[in-house]
This record gives C-alpha cells, sequence and structure tokens, in this order.
C-alpha cells in the first residue's frame, strides 16, 4: 500500500486493502477514494458515522494557530448555540450565513445582520452570502484579507452547512487549482482537514463538520430525505390557527394549537414539503413523542434540520415529532 496520499474530496488517506473502510482505492493514480469518486459522478451517497469528538479534537487543534477562522451556517437551520464552536476555538473568526438563496427575496439583509449584532456577538464580522448563487463571495473574499492573519483560513461549520461548496466556489472565482471538493447533502462527506490553495496570499483549510445528532436528516426515509432540501427559494406557507386546529408536514411534524388566541403560522421549509392543517384529527402522527411550548409573542419555533415556523401570538403549541431530533425556541428571525 502506498502511504500518505489522501482523496482530493474528502481528505481521508487513501488504501487499497479493504473495501469497507474508508479511503479506499482501486488505484492510486486516482485523487479520489471510492466513495467520492461514486458521489461525483454516480450521484451514490455512502453515509460514513464518524464520532465528533475526533472532529473537536481537529477543532482545538485550530485554536492553537492564530488563524483566521470562517464559520459557515446554513441560514435556514442556525444552530441554536452559536458559541458552541466558537468557545473551543478563540481565533479571529467570521460568520458567514450561508444559503441565502433559499430565504424570500423580500427578507431584508440588514435585518438578518442587525439580529446578530444584537446578540452577544463574538464574531469579527458577520456576513451573508449564497455560495450556490455566487452572492457576496466577492466581499467575502475582501473581508478575509481584511482579518487574516497569515495565508491559512480555517473552515469550519456543522455538517450539510455548505462549506465545501463555498470552498469549491472561491476556487472556480480565484484560482488556477484545478481540485473540486467533494460535495453532498449527507452528514460525513469531509472525513479530514483539507489544504486547498487559493492563490499566493490564500490557502483554505477544510474541517469536518461537526456531526449534528438532533438533525432531522439523519432519520429521514430516502423520499422524504430529498424533499427537505430546499433547492430554490422558499415561499412561506401561512396559516392562520385558533385553539384546537393542528398543522401536519407529510409524516413528519404535527403541532396542536392548544392555548391562545388566534395566532399566525409562517413556515419556512422546503417548496417540496407538503404543510396542511387539519382539526379535531388527534390521531394523526400520535406515536411521535409530544412537547409543550409555551410560546411568547413573536418567536419561531425551530426544528433541527427542517426550518422553523414563525409565530406572532402568545399560547401554547404541543410538538409531535421524532424523539432525537432537537427543537428551540428564538426570537423572530425574520
Amino acid at each position: 500500500m502506498i502511504k500518505d496520499k489522501y482523496c482530493e474530496g474528502c481528505g481521508v488517506k487513501l488504501q487499497d486493502e479493504n473495501i469497507l473502510q474508508e479511503g479506499y482505492t482501486t488505484s492510486f493514480d486516482n485523487p479520489l477514494c471510492q466513495r467520492c469518486f461514486r458521489i461525483k459522478n454516480y450521484g451514490e451517497y455512502q453515509i460514513v458515522t464518524k464520532n465528533n469528538d475526533e472532529y473537536i479534537e481537529i477543532l482545538k487543534r485550530i485554536g492553537e494557530t492564530k488563524d483566521l477562522v470562517l464559520y459557515i451556517v446554513d441560514i435556514l437551520n442556525i444552530e441554536e448555540d452559536l458559541n458552541e464552536i466558537r468557545n473551543i476555538i478563540p481565533n479571529k473568526m467570521i460568520l458567514v450565513l450561508n444559503k441565502k438563496d433559499v430565504l424570500p427575496k423580500s427578507v431584508k439583509e440588514e435585518k438578518l445582520i442587525s439580529y446578530f449584532n444584537n446578540m452577544d456577538n463574538p464574531f469579527e464580522k458577520v456576513i451573508i452570502i449564497s455560495s450556490e448563487k455566487n452572492y457576496n463571495i466577492d466581499y467575502l473574499l475582501k473581508q478575509i484579507k481584511l482579518y487574516q492573519t497569515s495565508n491559512n483560513v480555517y473552515v469550519v461549520g456543522h455538517t450539510n452547512a455548505g462549506k465545501s461548496t463555498l470552498i469549491n466556489k472561491l476556487l472556480k472565482n480565484y484560482s488556477t487549482n484545478l481540485r473540486e471538493l467533494t460535495i453532498s447533502p449527507l452528514p460525513s462527506t469531509t472525513l479530514n482537514t483539507i489544504k486547498i490553495e487559493i492563490n499566493d496570499y490564500l490557502t483554505l483549510i477544510d474541517t469536518p463538520g461537526l456531526v449534528d445528532s438532533g438533525s432531522i436528516i439523519n432519520y429521514l426515509d430516502q423520499d422524504n430525505f430529498k424533499k427537505i432540501n430546499p433547492k430554490k427559494e422558499i415561499k412561506p406557507k401561512t396559516f392562520q390557527i385558533r385553539k384546537n386546529q393542528s398543522i401536519i408536514i407529510e409524516d413528519i411534524l404535527r403541532i396542536d394549537y392548544v392555548e391562545g388566541e388566534k395566532n399566525s403560522f409562517t413556515f419556512y421549509v422546503s417548496n417540496g414539503l407538503k404543510v396542511k392543517r387539519i382539526a379535531n384529527k388527534r390521531d394523526t402522527l400520535k406515536n411521535l413523542q409530544k412537547r409543550t411550548y409555551q410560546l411568547k409573542y413573536d418567536e419561531d419555533l425551530c426544528i433541527n434540520g427542517l426550518g422553523f415556523i414563525k409565530t406572532v401570538n402568545k399560547g401554547v403549541v404541543d410538538v409531535y415529532l421524532d424523539s432525537r431530533v432537537t427543537t428551540y425556541i428564538r426570537h423572530n428571525l425574520i
């Protein structure tokens, strides 16, 4: 076996001894492992389950440097605790809110940035981008130049936030480097750190995404998995809800409005998902775990990996959902 040769797609060490282990290749002349090759050429996704402890150790080593860090976040599925990664890495850090293209065009960028600037904000800068639509990528590069302390800039975030897509866009826009990172909608596509030289003054270091065990994408069947990832701008669905009415999304989620005045529920989820209002059918999806929330005025109910529901009045809701999926309440993002 040839040692010290790594897959250009996911960063794992290549090996030709065990087809069942990561990094397997039939030819060391191929820069991709078999898994990345099949993802890229055939769209065949193979989930690799990694322990977050390994990834956290990688993040801790970043903290031993003085290098700038880009923290990439999916704007539709913002983590409940943005300080989780920040507490591991004390470096200068830019918060990059990705996938703006899936939010309605009516959403004001200034309002989103103000939302994060009004928090206990530990970031040097908050930038909104769309890697898919090439939006604000020039501006991001200017801010990288402004804050970087060396040629090396680390890229961190949770799985499916779009780290590799962003790096590929920077490669395409600003580099003569022809390599490309492997992209898929599944967790753990990047398995090790990968150095990518963009130009003479910038080398990006991609890191494995932290796997969020509370994300709904880990527990969906193939049909619902395809529906849940927005491919284009979301068309929010708004319902006026009264006490004892319910909303269901596919066979994934049920929300009962059990107490309160008439309320407005606006769903920011993929257009591929069917959202409908029902009444007096409390046996629907009753096998799912129930959790109860006391809503205040102007709060979002966030479903990890699915999106969020904007409400305007106070009230009480029962949420029926897979017990492994996490939810939380925040002040209205939009």
